[in-house]
């Protein structure tokens, strides 16, 4: 990219965004918006916004370079229905939006202290409609399962680089989002030893 194009990219958003478009496709609503939050490159959006283009996708990111590359996604497409992205920090007690008919965070679980996986499961709770779905896709620990020696690995270097950072329990995030009215609905084990996570809001 040129020094003049804020556009940025996440190798690992061309390897996933396929397997997690067959999850999407089993569980989004037929219309309505999604909210994407930490939307990162926009790659993911953008994607996702051309398989499924009677949906409105409302992506966010608390980072100033990351909303700027999404913003220059989505003027150099062509697709209509992905909205300026909003500056969403899922920690905070309020967030600009009122309403979502379902929601996903792609690699966000891990890669952010505990209080922005709690924000988003309270939010989720009052945001979403009746069964309306939150997605999260990312690697997690299992009760009374080992982790993968890549996802060790991946754990430890996430903590070296911030201790509030890793691989969460899937349990927790479970047990955390039951309080919030969200009911997990589906495991679904995707490639490089990530699992796709559907809550419905009850």
């Amino acid at each position: 990219m040129s020094s003049q194009d804020p556009r940025f990219s996440s190798p690992a958003a061309l390897r996933n965004r396929d397997p997690i478009a067959d999850l999407l496709r089993d569980v989004l609503p037929q219309h309505g918006t999604v909210l994407e939050l930490a939307s990162g490159s926009g790659e993911h959006v953008i994607h996702f916004a051309t398989l499924f283009p009677e949906l409105v996708w409302q992506p966010s990111d608390p980072s100033p370079e990351a909303r700027a590359s999404i913003a220059h996604r989505v003027k150099d497409d062509t697709i209509t229905n992905v909205l300026p992205p909003l500056d969403i920090d899922a920690s905070s007690q309020s967030w600009p939006i009122t309403r979502a008919d379902a929601m996903i965070a792609i690699n966000m679980i891990h890669i952010s202290p505990w209080p922005a996986t709690q924000g988003l499961l309270r939010h989720a709770g009052r945001l979403l409609p009746a069964g309306g779905p939150l997605i999260l896709y990312g690697p997690y620990r299992r009760q009374g399962q080992p982790l993968v020696a890549s996802n060790v690995e991946f754990d430890a270097s996430l903590r070296a680089r911030n201790p509030e950072w890793g691989i969460r329990l899937l349990e927790d995030v479970a047990s955390l989002a039951e309080q919030s009215g969200l009911t997990l609905t589906s495991v679904t084990e995707l490639p490089a030893n990530n699992l796709g996570v559907v809550f419905t809001r009850q």
